[in-house]
């Protein structure tokens, strides 16, 4: 019986539909490959002279002059009447976040109105990418006709798929979320380096405890979680940079050409703070469904809803975690740096869960394979 049922899984895999998915995702890393490089030049080369000039506005010497023609008011004569009107000029404030009210930078609006050609070029070949990672998904589901996320290869080939889905649905919704394009990519290459090479499983058939329709509803939940935490996490990281650069311009110190022509890419430190925290606020309800998804499915699969594994565990510190990040925003009014250490240590929680607990501790979840 046990030979028989073994012959039975392996003609259930259909290794040129395997084989086939395995050249889609290799094909997809090249044109990924392709659009790493645009999107370096739309960041490096891309309206560099409006990026220049832009930060010269916002030096310690504009910012002055701007503070001290608000001690004066301004006179503008308006022509009904000949009334004179006083007026006083817009001053830089404080903003909810700590740090000053200062403009997105104009690349991260595309550096014009139709945008860099280099980021036209890099936003279609991130398309182009994307279709062709997410047909090697589809094809690695067709070859063993169940959902493409058993082990930790599957599962990174869907979540970048899915992440860099969530990117191109932002960017047609808002249009203002190309900055995300260059870290998203260069992540996307990691992870499916990572997991043709050191992650990389055979297409085969499940162990009898994930044959369940529950594989479908938390798995992918816990998939689409994980793109949006990610999401907010680059938020988070590129926030700190943006806010110390724009405490520089405001204290009168000179960035260097490069830092300038980087850090213009993106929006304000205030924006960044709001999108990040959004984000996170948004998913998190579905992080929860998530544990409690998977809760019901350990009392089908093992007759007990919670027994302390490695995975539920970590997963409800990772709950904890985004738990204490928004309460802290929405009571005691933690906003800037100190909320983002607290989101990236929450992401952190979720990256461990991820990868620490399958590769480096033993449990319940470690059946089904790297």
């Amino acid at each position: 019986m046990n030979l028989a049922a073994a012959a039975t899984a392996a003609a259930a895999t259909n290794e040129s539909l395997a084989q086939t998915s395995n050249v889609l995702i290799y094909s997809s890393m090249a044109v990924y490959m392709l659009a790493f490089f645009a999107h370096i030049a739309e960041w490096l080369f891309g309206s560099r002279s409006k990026v220049a000039r832009t930060a010269a506005a916002l030096t310690a010497d504009g910012a002055q002059s701007t503070a001290a023609a608000a001690d004066q008011p301004k006179i503008k004569a308006e022509q009904k009447g000949g009334t004179a009107v006083l007026e006083r000029p817009k001053i830089i404030t404080r903003s909810a976040s700590g740090t000053r009210d200062l403009p997105d930078g104009p690349g991260a609006h595309g550096g014009d109105e139709q945008g860099d050609l280099y980021g036209r070029i890099a936003i279609s070949l991130t398309v182009l990418a994307w279709a062709v990672e997410a047909a090697g998904v589809v094809t690695r589901a067709m070859s063993v006709q169940r959902a493409p996320w058993g082990n930790m290869y599957e599962f990174n080939i869907t979540f970048t798929t899915v992440a860099v889905g969530l990117y191109l649905a932002l960017l047609t919704l808002k249009k203002n979320v190309r900055w995300i394009g260059l870290p998203l990519v260069t992540t996307v290459l990691l992870d499916l380096g990572l997991a043709v090479t050191v992650l990389y499983t055979a297409s085969d058939q499940l162990v009898p405890a994930l044959h369940s329709y529950w594989l479908w509803i938390h798995v992918s939940t816990a998939i689409f979680c994980g793109a949006v935490f990610y999401v907010g996490a680059v938020s988070t990281l590129l926030y700190l940079f943006r806010e110390r650069y724009e405490t520089k311009l405001i204290q009168g110190v000179t960035p260097s050409t490069f830092a300038t022509s980087v850090m213009e890419r993106l929006p304000a430190s205030a924006t960044l703070d709001k999108f990040a925290y959004r984000v996170n606020a948004a998913v998190f309800p579905l992080w929860t469904f998530t544990i409690i998804a998977g809760a019901i499915w350990a009392g089908d699969a093992w007759g007990r809803y919670w027994g302390w594994d490695p995975k539920e565990v970590w997963s409800f510190i990772t709950w904890v975690a985004y738990a204490a990040y928004l309460h802290a925003r929405a009571t005691a009014g933690w906003k800037g740096r100190k909320a983002a250490y607290l989101a990236l240590i929450a992401f952190g929680c979720w990256l461990f869960n991820y990868y620490g607990v399958n590769i480096f501790v033993t449990g319940k979840h470690s059946y089904a394979g790297v």
